[in-house]
């Protein structure tokens, strides 16, 4: 059993925070004409998923960990939804400002929310769905409404982490059942079958740099899982949660210094209103876990 380590868990956090943003970062470069012809985002996604199963099978060949049998129902359903999720946010990194995308993006444990109440029973109270509503209403912002300023990508963001929000359900039940490297293993060996049979129609040669973005997408991808799963072993998720939130920080950073974007004010008030409703959310759920449950809240 790993030992608690806390400041070794806020280090790897942080680590996977600016890998993960790293990623939306390449998707961007990828599904732009900064390294050639665009690239489909269906074809940045199965770079994505070819290269962090390389990257996971080259440790599993190494470290040899021991595997039971899975459960290929609730990885298939997963995987499914990351696939999409994935997709849709290569789709809208690589047509918006990368802190707007990644903003969005924490919708997803919102949604995660909303769901578990017809797919696991639980119950939701009025602190979680005054969460909800709060980030809710940051989306919105970031979706400028207007007819001069509306960003139709927003909606390809806002669909991603609807998407990753389902599949958080189907990780809650995998957690249960299996060890955390067998699920990054299974979940990434599916991915790259759905991924490779997606990018048929689509697929273009790479050029060199685009062969090395690919691969340099899908490694910081399986090592900001690493990261992460490797510091939820060395704290309590209430913790390490909200340190998830710097990756806004690296993504508007990496905007700024690669394509000059800087952030406006509405997209600092549409991330701020995100993070509060988000911050509310952890806070609920820090809170719960402390507390004995009599009633939903």
């Amino acid at each position: 059993m790993t030992r608690p380590n806390p400041p070794l868990a806020i280090a790897l956090i942080l680590v996977a925070t600016a890998f993960i943003a790293g990623t939306t970062l390449l998707a961007k470069v990828l599904g732009t004409d900064a390294l050639g012809e665009p690239l489909h985002p269906f074809q940045v996604t199965h770079g994505r998923f070819l290269f962090a199963l390389i990257a996971l099978a080259s440790v599993a060949a190494i470290l040899r960990p021991e595997l039971q049998r899975p459960h290929l129902g609730l990885h298939m359903a997963r995987t499914t939804c990351g696939a999409i999720g994935v997709t849709l946010m290569f789709a809208a990194a690589a047509r918006m400002p990368l802190a707007d995308a990644t903003a969005i993006s924490f919708l997803n444990p919102v949604f995660g929310m909303i769901l578990a109440i017809p797919l696991l029973g639980e119950k939701v109270g009025p602190v979680r769905w005054s969460a909800a509503a709060i980030a809710f209403a940051g989306a919105l912002v970031l979706l400028r409404p207007g007819p001069d300023t509306f960003q139709v990508a927003a909606l390809l963001a806002l669909g991603a982490a609807a998407v990753m929000g389902l599949e958080l359900i189907f990780i809650k039940k995998l957690a249960s059942r299996e060890r955390p490297f067998q699920i990054l293993l299974v979940n990434n060996t599916i991915g790259w079958i759905l991924a490779s049979t997606a990018v048929i129609p689509v697929w273009q040669m790479p050029t060199p740099a685009q062969w090395a973005a690919l691969a340099g997408l899908g490694v910081l991808m399986a090592c900001a899982q690493a990261c992460f799963v490797n510091a939820m072993a060395r704290a309590d998720a209430s913790l390490v949660t909200p340190f998830t939130y710097l990756t806004l920080l690296f993504a508007a950073l990496y905007d700024a210094a690669i394509f000059g974007i800087i952030p406006d004010w509405i997209s600092l008030l549409g991330a701020a209103i995100i993070l509060t409703g988000a911050a509310l959310l952890a806070w609920r759920e820090t809170r719960a876990r402390r507390i004995p449950k009599t009633s939903g809240a």
